[in-house]
């Protein structure tokens, strides 16, 4: 079955089942998409440093929010940190801590549609990573063919015999309006900061707003970092950031990516990342090599108390058996190559793929240690191809909005870095990116 145009841009290019999808829309109300994480919660201690909360929101994308917080007390948002950036379009719930900001300041906060709840104090920080997964409550709305419960249970019950579903990186990764973050990763990854930083900046697409666009063309073809930074709007409060040092400096595109969030800036680098992962992926299903099952030259990871860990198996002919039965029992998983200057390939078909997409972008390994700012620098690792999914339960009723259509709810969770809509996208199979 073909995919859609947006998902063979990031490197998505099959389905793994041939059944027809429901279609529908997911993000018909904000309330249909409901995300809380999984606490891994730091200690509490009354004389800590850091004030830890649980931050519920509606319509607010986590570096914007972030970047609200700091503005609203008046300290720089390198204060702010957490485990894992959410959806914009949800209802999200998330754990955060601040340092050296008071729960008094933090209690006084009153910030449309956000709650700020269940703070105290720690001497340690939540930090990128600090979480076991995610649970989701989401809605697909305006279902217009008439659906019967058999054809979800034919949807769903692949997913639910293998234990999980295609672990690609999902729209969200890559920007859904602006698909660029892939980009200026592989930019920056190729040393060319000037042109990582015009795509950031610059570089209108067809579907963004029609002001926006207009302003960016014109950055684009005049390079006025001034006029840029008093027309955009506020809302690109990060353009804005990077352009101020434009200004200050017109040569200096790496200072101007310094200005930016740690958190945002390790983004770009993980998002090419990414994009070469998904189109590993996609040579396997379109190969039909399972990735609920191992052949020789794989690599596995264990699986230990429902985490997944990143402890490195090859497999051989002499442990394939082992490996597979160890595989459906949920204690193993398949991986693929995330690529990076340390990077370990797969042996036999897996590794011929892996090297092939590699070898397809002509870039070094050694590209991936980036001296201009160290930390974005990228050993690699490996991703589990599947995404883990212990349970899934759903509801097909009446849609209470588009009353002669049908919706579908689904209730499941995930481990961290797993995309819902990953899920999403094997039901509902739509061509609009602005479905998921």
């Amino acid at each position: 079955m073909k995919t859609p145009d947006f998902e063979h841009e990031i490197g998505i290019d099959t389905y793994y089942t041939n059944q027809p999808g429901i279609g529908g829309k997911i993000r018909v109300r904000i309330d249909d998409f409901h995300v809380t994480e999984l606490f891994l919660r730091p200690p509490e201690k009354e004389a800590g440093n850091f004030t830890i909360a649980e931050v519920s929101c509606r319509n607010w994308e986590t570096h914007t929010l972030v970047n609200e917080i700091a503005d609203r007390l008046h300290f720089s948002q390198r204060r702010v940190s957490f485990a894992g950036t959410k959806d914009k379009r949800a209802w999200t719930t998330q754990l955060m801590s601040f340092d050296h900001v008071s729960s008094e300041q933090l209690s006084r906060l009153n910030i449309k549609d956000v709650v700020i709840e269940n703070i105290y104090q720690s001497d340690v920080p939540v930090r990128i990573g600090d979480l076991l997964g995610n649970r989701f409550e989401i809605t697909v709305r305006n279902i217009e063919e008439a659906i019967v419960p058999e054809q979800i249970k034919t949807l769903v019950s692949p997913f639910n015999s293998w234990g999980g579903f295609p672990n690609f990186y999902g729209i969200q990764r890559f920007g859904i309006i602006r698909p660029i973050t892939h980009l200026v990763g592989k930019y920056i990854v190729q040393g060319d900061f000037e042109k990582a930083a015009m795509t950031y900046v610059a570089h209108p697409m067809v579907g963004e707003n029609e002001t926006t666009f207009a302003l960016r063309a014109e950055l684009e073809k005049t390079r006025d970092y001034g006029k840029a930074f008093h027309s955009y709007p506020d809302s690109l409060n990060f353009e804005k950031a990077m352009l101020n040092k434009l200004i200050q400096n017109p040569k200096d595109f790496t200072g101007a990516f310094k200005e930016l969030p740690k958190n945002l800036l390790l983004m770009f680098v993980n998002a090419y990342e990414s994009i070469l992962f998904n189109k590993i992926l996609s040579e396997r299903l379109r190969r039909k090599i399972p990735i609920h099952q191992a052949i020789v030259g794989d690599v596995i990871f264990p699986v230990r108390k429902t985490i997944v860990t990143n402890e490195t198996i090859p497999v051989t002919a002499s442990n394939i058996d082992k490996v597979n039965r160890q595989i459906s029992k949920k204690k193993a998983v398949v991986t693929g190559l995330l690529v990076g200057c340390d990077t370990v390939f797969a042996d036999g078909e897996m590794g011929e793929i892996e090297h092939a997409v590699i070898d397809a972008e002509k870039i070094d390994l050694r590209d991936f240690i980036i001296p201009e700012i160290p930390f974005l620098s990228s050993s690699g690792s490996r991703r589990a191809l599947l995404a883990l999914m212990p349970s899934l339960e759903w509801t097909l009723h009446t849609d209470e909005l588009f009353k002669e259509h049908q919706a579908l709810t689904l209730r499941f969770e995930l481990q961290k870095g797993c995309y819902a809509t990953c899920l999403l996208r094997e039901i509902m199979k739509s061509n609009n990116p602005k479905n998921y």
